[in-house]
């Protein structure tokens, strides 16, 4: 970031990708401008729920793992910043002409795209547990298991 001067853009490709050297004292998205340590410290609270819950699950899903890691990442990213210096170091303006995303940081996408793992498990696991659910019933039912006691079921020989 030496190279670049704070608040005056460069352009990378175009006006499509810049890099825009800027002081963040707030949140993702620049939300909760001037709270950087009370953001410090819900950030201390979250790593170590995040902690405890990758402890507590036995890793059993490389996916969650990898979210939780990301969100980990992230959110331990930002915290350096914001102890060290009392504010995060964003830098990249992604947009066309004076339409513009916020600028964020590579924290801030590892944060981002954790979220949207997150959203993406939460809404399919339980389609992937129902079609689960009935593939084992399926084949248990092919198998002649289940339901063969006392006569019903399917004839077994």
């Amino acid at each position: 970031m030496a190279h670049y001067t704070l608040e005056q853009p460069s352009r990378i490709v175009g006006d499509w990708f810049r890099i825009d050297f800027i002081h963040n004292s707030g949140g993702l998205f620049g939300l909760l401008q001037g709270a950087a340590p009370v953001l410090a410290l819900v950030t201390v609270a979250i790593v170590a729920v995040l902690v405890a819950l990758e402890v507590t699950s036995g890793w059993r899903s490389w996916l969650v793992t990898l979210t939780l890691a990301l969100l980990l990442g992230g959110a331990i990213g930002n915290f350096i910043d914001r102890i060290r210096l009392g504010y995060v170091v964003d830098f990249v303006d992604i947009g066309i002409g004076s339409w513009r995303f916020y600028i964020f940081n590579i924290a801030d996408s590892a944060v981002t795209i954790s979220i949207l793992l997150m959203l993406a498990l939460w809404l399919v696991t339980p389609w992937l547990e129902r079609r689960d659910g009935a593939e084992t019933m399926e084949a248990e039912s092919l198998d002649g298991v289940g339901g063969s006691a006392g006569g019903k079921g399917p004839a077994v020989g």
